[in-house]
């Protein structure tokens, strides 16, 4: 297992970032990088993540088990752990792109180092623009949001409550030509504003994992033997 931090030449960038408005003037790594096959879908959401956003996220993302798939988050509380969290759980690749550095004393948040350390053990990615010691910011976070996208084919909102940050990068998403996936919610709920909003726009709703598969252009004949 390679756990070092590693600093990408710019040939070795993934070619999506290069075609973004303000790709990275440097990128850093941990671990291993999905096949070249592999899909890579962005899961966001919020941090303060409702009960049915975690029962929705879980059973989103573990349905997509046996397939060519890498799920893109940035460790943060909430949908990103979760969808970290599900993607081990269904033997998904999965990339972590934190606000900071990748050193393990200043990934970040702290209480997400264990599960940092458990996506290396299990063959996932840590991913990041800044320096290995780098201490995070308040302001490298909508800075790394534009990363996750860039990386990814789709971008999945779990939750979004009015104000979030989330909305950030669902704009982001629209920017950079992605495709917008998002769940839907009970109308009296706060955490469905921002996918509701995006699907009166055009966003896709997705209420099963086929939608996903379905969204992502991915059919049985690309299902993986696990």
């Amino acid at each position: 297992m390679e756990t070092r931090v590693r600093q990408l030449s710019k040939d070795a960038y993934p070619k999506e970032l290069l075609e973004i408005p303000s790709p990275p003037d440097s990128l850093y790594i941990r671990g291993t990088w999905p096949l070249p096959d592999t899909i890579r879908l962005a899961v966001v959401g919020s941090r303060e993540l409702s009960a049915y956003g975690k029962e929705a996220c879980h059973l989103l993302i573990t349905g997509l088990k046996g397939h060519p798939i890498s799920i893109v988050s940035g460790l943060a509380l909430g949908t990103d752990t979760e969808a970290h969290e599900a993607a081990l759980e269904a033997s998904l690749h999965t990339i972590a792109v934190p606000g900071s550095g990748l050193a393990d004393a200043v990934i970040y948040p702290k209480t997400n180092q264990p599960l940092a350390q458990k996506i290396l053990a299990r063959g996932g990615t840590l991913f990041s623009e800044h320096e290995e010691t780098h201490i995070a910011r308040k302001e490298d976070f909508p800075s790394r949001n534009r990363i996750m996208v860039g990386l990814s084919k789709a971008v999945l909102i779990i939750e979004a409550a009015p104000q979030s940050g989330t909305l950030i990068t669902a704009r982001l998403t629209h920017e950079y030509n992605r495709e917008l996936l998002c769940v839907p919610h009970r109308i009296t709920d706060p955490h469905g504003y921002g996918g509701h909003l995006f699907m009166t726009l055009g966003a896709t709703p997705i209420r099963t994992s086929e939608d996903i598969l379905l969204a992502l252009n991915i059919g049985e004949q690309n299902t993986l033997s696990i």
